[in-house]
């Protein structure tokens, strides 16, 4: 078992909407093939997972209307590739060898224009689209691939 503690603490997304597809966001100055993917972010010290996960929400997403779906059972851990890790240090970032995420599934009961990428000083993501669940492990980075596949098994039970 890995130590946890050199892993950064984490909750990820996936936005159902009423037909079961799933909220893509594209990685704002990212390009190549792998550059879309889930919400996630963060958890500050002491703060409650599931109030992280919709704060997260909110901020990449401008989104807040929704009701949750579920959680994932336990935490799912991906390791940063090397030269992610060197990058993190050199931009004076602690050095933590991957995330450790807790992942919620959430059912937008709002309509699309309530989506504004432009919510947070650091926009996450230049683009969205609504997907099928079944996309997420060809459009995310290989190195969290894994972390993807134990989230679609998870979630696929809500689904369209």
């Amino acid at each position: 078992m890995p130590d946890l503690s050199l892993y950064r603490p984490n909750v990820g997304i996936v936005l159902f909407n009423a037909e079961g597809r799933v909220w893509y966001g594209r990685r704002a100055g990212v390009s190549g093939r792998y550059n879309w993917q889930f919400p996630q972010g963060g958890v500050d010290k002491g703060e409650d997972l599931e109030a992280a996960a919709l704060r997260e929400l909110q901020e990449e997403t401008g989104v807040t209307s929704v009701t949750l779906l579920g959680r994932t059972d336990h935490e799912i851990l991906y390791d940063f590739p090397a030269a992610l890790m060197a990058q993190h240090k050199r931009d004076g970032r602690k050095p933590w060898n991957g995330q450790r995420q807790v992942w919620f599934a959430y059912r937008f009961t709002g309509d699309d224009a309530e989506i504004d990428l432009n919510q947070h000083d650091e926009v996450e993501f230049d683009a969205w689209r609504w997907g099928d669940l079944s996309e997420a492990c060809d459009l995310i980075v290989p190195f969290k691939r894994q972390a993807y596949e134990q989230v679609v098994a998870a979630f696929e039970k809500f689904a369209g």
